[in-house]
């Protein structure tokens, strides 16, 4: 018997539905968008950890520059840091998980309209956070902390900055995932679509959640 005869067989005896049910199916369980998604962001976690590690390398030595005059970080960080601005910009994106989850459980039961409300609550409140860090790199700048000041303002720059980035590009996945649901090209069939940008979503969430701690809250 023929390696196609032999499918035709299998199908017909009812034992390859599985495989015609899914044909993305795969050894892992997951599918390999998903799978390139997971890679994805473990790369990017070791990316911040640099970011991050060099942060704390360049923040024990603030009171080395001269143009914070010997401050330490605690009292530099009391005298510029919006610590009650910071924390509700904070919130602003820790909710956008939860609209996240939302989005992705009212595609999953085929909710377009619900799906749709979620997906462009989630986006504008990650437009917010923007709004808020734009905001804050205006006054920082304002109080003489520059990209270029020194080492230490670089490195936070380019910490806090590289998140922004990461937020906004989350954004736009967003805007195109609502824009598919207007469409009505995003249904149950295919809601993994919008679970995948869930995991984007959720993953520079909790970033922000160790710069805050790292950057605001740690002495």
């Amino acid at each position: 018997m023929t390696d196609a005869a032999t499918v035709e067989a299998v199908a017909a005896s009812g034992h390859g539905d599985v495989h015609a049910h899914d044909p993305h199916a795969t050894n892992t369980g997951i599918s390999n968008e998903k799978l390139a998604m997971w890679a994805f962001l473990g790369s990017e976690c070791l990316l911040f950890g640099g970011l991050i590690s060099t942060f704390l390398l360049y923040k024990e030595k603030l009171e080395l520059f001269p143009e914070f005059k010997g401050r330490t970080i605690n009292q530099f960080g009391a005298e510029i840091f919006d610590i009650p601005f910071t924390s509700v910009s904070s919130f602003v994106l820790l909710m956008s998980s939860l609209t996240m989850v939302l989005a992705v459980s009212s595609i999953s039961r085929n909710d377009r309209t619900r799906a749709m409300v979620w997906t462009g609550a989630t986006a504008l409140l990650g437009s917010g956070f923007i709004a808020g860090q734009v905001y804050e790199f205006t006054a920082f700048y304002r109080e003489g902390l520059g990209y270029t000041t020194n080492i230490f303002s670089s490195a936070f720059y380019t910490l806090t900055g590289f998140h922004g980035v990461h937020v906004t590009i989350g954004i736009l996945l967003l805007l195109v995932m609502l824009n598919q649901l207007l469409r009505g090209k995003l249904h149950a069939g295919n809601a993994e679509k919008l679970e995948i940008v869930g995991l984007y979503w959720h993953f520079v969430d909790v970033v922000w959640v160790v710069i805050f701690a790292v950057v605001y809250l740690i002495p």
